[in-house]
């Protein structure tokens, strides 16, 4: 729903949980740990951003791989898509440990398929999330479009967050973890 005067989202049963201590409105979602098979392609809220937030693992929910060049991440190849690649880039994606490293490239579909790099960032701030960007509608919220959206963005009280971002600064290519 809408919130008075235009000032954003909100759930109609809106609970405790459902905002963020920046007031961020999260997706909603059921958990269930050690249950079910991995969906590569659908990444969990929860796990997400919790693994974002503390820099675990993506996979095993372990401490990422982290040394003097920073700590390891990997990404679906997009340099084709950033000129500058990978510095400055936004990630959703979690880092890693080497173990899982190995691991992912063998068993992620996407990964297999656009190709992946390995690359350690010595700094990676919090930028603010990726999710659905709602407008106003005539009866209800509409949604508009998903990208990533800085938390001192306005437009943030009009995103329905379903992932913590990151930017990568002062990157290194690994050839092999």
């Amino acid at each position: 729903m809408v919130l008075p005067n235009g000032a954003g989202i909100a759930y109609q049963d809106e609970i405790l949980g459902d905002r963020d201590s920046r007031g961020v409105l999260w997706d909603r979602a059921t958990t269930n740990p050690g249950r079910g098979t991995p969906r590569f392609a659908r990444i969990h809220v929860h796990r997400q951003r919790r693994a974002m937030r503390k820099l675990l693992c993506q996979v095993c929910a372990g401490p990422a791989d982290h040394n003097h060049d920073g700590t390891l991440w990997l990404i679906p190849n997009r340099t084709r898509h950033w000129p500058h690649w990978p510095e400055g880039m936004f990630v959703a994606e979690p880092p890693i440990c080497i173990p899982c490293a190995h691991t992912a490239t063998r068993t992620c579909p996407a990964l297999r398929a656009e190709g992946h790099l390995i690359i350690r960032a010595r700094e990676h701030p919090i930028h603010g999330v990726d999710g659905t960007h709602y407008r106003e509608g005539p009866r209800s919220p509409v949604p508009v479009t998903s990208e990533p959206v800085a938390f001192d963005n306005p437009a943030i009280r009009w995103t329905l967050a379903s992932k913590l971002v990151r930017t990568l600064h002062h990157c290194t290519v690994v050839a092999d973890c």
